[in-house]
């Protein structure tokens, strides 16, 4: 049995409905900005972009604002650099990585938070959400969602028919491996169609076994991509996605999108027996799969490494304002409220870093206890590496830290792979003077 046990869904509709009826209340801006019009942009497709738009329903019912969402389909970089260069500039986008909103807030495209919004923001989020969200002293965004992505789920059927339990340490994750190929049985799938799946593998990785102060001397550069350190983390990352052990070997992994990565996976029959990424596979798992939570597929923390003291990496995404407009004040001001986030925790996928969030709106123990590891800040929890990165380095599909990783996943050459991240890492870091 995982430490973290799936309950049932059980109240999930009289939660949604609590946290719409208490987040519908008509606001007090309803009559000023009625008629307004809004766009906001963001990386969500799918199952996602469903329930934000869920929560954009909410505050359209409450200001009568309509809210135009464009999906960046995880592009949110180039998407929103087009959009600046011919004038369509959205008036609030949900940015993935901090690096990107200390790069806007450089450059001058960003508002920064009205007053009441900013207090919002310092009564209701701890101080490493709120130094995130800021850049020279000034705060600029509101981190509506958070992730905790040091989770692998699995199918409870075929560990069971294997005799396998899951592993605390990376030496039993790689036992587990090996004895799902010997049973002719892909241990994992993974979506290297969508490489920033790798960029969590290798942050997952290297934090649970080079530990939280070396994690933050690579996030910050002064530690070069060619230690000792990323080289015994690539050998565990190889060791583990070797080709037995991906499904469809490498030409499948680098085939495959998230979404469908885990509707493979856990698909019936199932495709392979774990997946490693963020509670907010879970909503895949119920809009995408047959399996039920609990009760096909279970979830278990990322094993510790050879220190065995539990890591976490969490990530993301911080809503920020690019035009001067009062409708877009107020969706900021709103998503920085403990209302907005329940519509979209109720509904599950989605953990808030709002300290005011009522835990009991979460739908299942599991929810409320990955909410409660972000919220309650500990020494082993960092910051997804990769969105702490330059842009150009950390956010790109087709360049940096994604694009290397993906040709990791094909080459196994631990050298060059380093030596090719120390190289963009400097330019990157060059590019923005640091």
């Amino acid at each position: 049995m995982a430490p973290w046990r799936v309950s049932g869904c059980a109240g999930l509709a009289v939660l949604l409905v609590a946290g719409c009826s208490a987040a519908s209340r008509p606001s007090p801006d309803a009559g000023r900005l009625r008629g307004a019009q809004l766009t906001v942009l963001a990386a969500w497709t799918g199952t996602e972009q469903a329930r934000f738009s869920r929560v954009l329903r909410v505050f359209s019912d409450r200001t009568g604002v309509t809210v135009h969402y464009v999906s960046a389909h995880g592009r949110v970089p180039s998407v929103l650099d087009a959009r600046i260069a011919d004038g369509t500039v959205p008036d609030v986008a949900l940015l993935p990585q901090p690096g990107l909103l200390r790069r806007y807030a450089k450059a001058g495209r960003l508002v920064p938070l009205a007053a009441d919004t900013e207090q919002l923001v310092q009564h209701d989020y701890a101080p490493l959400w709120r130094s995130l969200a800021s850049y020279n002293g000034q705060d600029y965004g509101v981190w509506f969602k958070a992730a905790n992505k040091s989770l692998v789920w699995y199918d409870i059927a075929l560990f069971e028919r294997t005799g396998l339990a899951p592993p605390s340490d990376l030496d039993g994750l790689g036992r587990v491996a090996d004895v799902l190929q010997q049973q002719g049985i892909a241990a994992f799938a993974v979506a290297g169609a969508d490489a920033w799946t790798l960029t969590d593998w290798f942050e997952n990785l290297y934090l649970a076994l080079a530990g939280p102060a070396r994690y933050d001397d690579l996030t910050e550069h002064r530690l070069s991509w060619t230690d000792a350190t990323v080289t015994r983390t690539l050998q565990e990352m190889a060791a583990l996605l070797s080709p037995p052990h991906l499904l469809g070997g490498v030409p499948g992994a680098l085939a495959l999108r998230f979404e469908d990565s885990v509707a493979r996976a856990f698909g019936r029959p199932p495709g392979a027996a774990m997946l490693a990424e963020g509670d907010f596979t879970a909503s895949v798992v119920t809009s995408r799969t047959p399996a039920g939570l609990g009760v096909d597929v279970d979830v278990f923390p990322f094993p510790a490494g050879t220190r065995g003291r539990a890591t976490v990496v969490a990530g993301g995404d911080v809503a920020v304002q690019l035009t001067r407009t009062p409708a877009a004040a107020a969706l900021l001001r709103f998503l920085a409220t403990p209302a907005a986030a329940a519509v979209w925790a109720a509904a599950g996928g989605f953990v808030s870093p709002n300290l005011d969030l009522d835990l009991s709106v979460y739908p299942t123990e599991l929810a409320r206890s990955i909410a409660r590891t972000l919220t309650e800040a500990t020494d082993g929890l960092r910051f997804d590496l990769s969105d702490l990165q330059p842009a150009d380095f950390g956010a790109q599909p087709d360049a940096g830290l994604q694009a290397e990783l993906r040709r990791f996943l094909v080459t196994r050459d631990i050298a060059a792979t380093q030596r090719r991240l120390e190289a963009a890492a400097r330019t990157a870091y060059a590019r923005q003077g640091r």
